[in-house]
């Protein structure tokens, strides 16, 4: 076994056989107004 793929594989891979898939973000960032919002209760 050696840590180099098999080229012959590589070779015969085809992508166009892959499925086409949406990615949805799992943990997206707040937006700037959320920040502030937080800020200023954080303040009080």
């Amino acid at each position: 076994m050696s840590d180099k793929p098999n080229m012959a594989v590589i070779e015969k891979f085809v992508k166009l056989k892959l499925k086409n898939t949406e990615t949805q973000e799992k943990n997206p960032l707040p937006s700037k107004e959320t920040i502030e919002q937080e800020k200023q209760t954080g303040e009080s």
